[in-house]
């Protein structure tokens, strides 16, 4: 006896294939995410630092006044976050967990924290024996900043849980060891390794150093006789770390050895939009770069932007 079963599968078949025909194609896979290749800066801006916060959002300094832009790379809609406040803003870096700002202040010899969401300046640090605060970085509790005319890190050591100490609590660490500053911008870009160690460029020779952020004492990555001249913002990415180089318009990915004593350089990024970039920060997957347009007279019309970076 044929089973009933049977019967009803071409039924089954036909309702089936037209169900799917119903099913809207972009339903099985959706599209990529897109983003805009360049996100627009104010007119006249002037920005030095940018780096990431959650999601798409982003954040630039000002060399002019010191304002602190916050944008989404995904809309490129943004808005001023900290009118400016007197002293440039040079390093900017985001503080994740605690939605802090610090920024470098420059020849101010200033540090500054400032509340990510609301722009309040929570806590302002002065070293007066400074030459020029540049680029900012956390390990251990602890933020460093680089001086690029005094062989010295400017230091602030947060308390229990992160919190903010007086101004009184912050000191200089020297540099020693390898890096003997010389003529020009020296001690730039500074990351932390998840180690704990510090990674500096040295902009005028092109040099990379491991810096022990106890005693100050750094030691030459090895590059094999390459150098990255004009090393400005550096960003970490595993054991790759990208140096901008600025004057040059590109982008060198350093591959480092897990003791930090030797590094590769990679086949240099470089972009059509690149109008000297000087910082970097990866969001979304992407890698963006701030367009500080060195040599470029400024001005209240003159464009600045940020701009993604095709990565290899």
């Amino acid at each position: 006896m044929e089973r009933p079963v049977m019967r009803v599968r071409p039924l089954l078949v036909t309702l089936v294939l037209a169900l799917v025909a119903t099913v809207p194609t972009g339903a099985a896979a959706a599209p990529p995410e897109t983003f805009p290749q360049r996100v627009a800066l104010p007119l006249g801006f002037q920005p030095e630092g940018i780096d990431a916060g959650p999601g798409t959002t982003f954040y630039v300094g000002s060399l002019a006044d010191g304002s602190l832009y916050r944008g989404d790379l995904r809309t490129g809609e943004g808005a001023v976050l900290v009118e400016g406040a007197g002293a440039p803003a040079v390093g900017v870096l985001y503080e994740a967990g605690r939605d802090r700002l610090w920024m470098a202040g420059g020849a101010s010899g200033e540090v500054r924290a400032y509340d990510a969401s609301s722009g309040e300046l929570l806590a302002l640090y002065s070293f007066p024996g400074a030459g020029f605060l540049n680029d900012v970085a956390i390990t251990d509790g602890t933020v460093y900043v680089t001086d690029s005319v005094v062989p010295q890190l400017a230091v602030v050591p947060l308390g229990a849980g992160g919190a903010l100490p007086d101004e009184g609590a912050a000191t200089t660490l020297p540099l020693t060891g390898d890096l003997v500053y010389v003529d020009g911008f020296n001690a730039n870009g500074i990351v932390a390794t998840p180690e704990g160690r510090l990674v500096v460029v040295q902009s005028a020779t092109g040099l990379l150093f491991s810096v022990d952020p106890t005693t100050g004492a750094a030691t030459t990555v090895d590059l094999g006789g390459a150098t990255v001249v004009n090393g400005d913002g550096l960003e970490l990415r595993g054991r790759t770390l990208y140096v901008v180089q600025n004057q040059l318009d590109q982008v060198a990915p350093v591959r480092l050895s897990a003791d930090l004593r030797t590094g590769t350089v990679g086949p240099v990024l470089t972009d059509p939009d690149f109008r000297v970039p000087t910082t970097i920060a990866f969001a979304a997957g992407r890698l963006w770069a701030v367009n500080a347009r060195f040599g470029t007279p400024p001005g209240p019309d003159v464009d600045y932007d940020v701009v993604q970076v095709a990565l290899r």
